[in-house]
């Protein structure tokens, strides 16, 4: 893969950050292809999802779906006012 984003989701605590976690976990390896793929680490109070891509526009679908499905994950867990970015 030629290109990668690294998105990073800080949280007022190391739960909220493992609550969004275990939300999108399932997703993790379940929506890759071979244009994409992802990786995550939770430490504290931070998630961060690698995204990698083998070309621009399979990168930019990939942030999409990954920021939706963490938005999504926020939402259905009343996180989403705990993130501090």
């Amino acid at each position: 893969m030629n290109h990668e984003a690294v998105l990073s989701f800080r949280y007022n605590s190391p739960a909220a950050a493992r609550q969004v976690t275990n939300a999108i976990g399932p997703e993790i390896g379940a929506i890759d292809d071979e244009r994409s793929q992802v990786r995550h680490a939770c430490e504290g109070a931070e998630l961060e999802l690698t995204v990698q891509a083998r070309d621009p526009s399979a990168l930019r679908a990939a942030i999409n779906t990954w920021c939706s499905l963490v938005t999504v994950a926020e939402s259905a867990g009343a996180v989403e006012e705990s993130r501090t970015d």
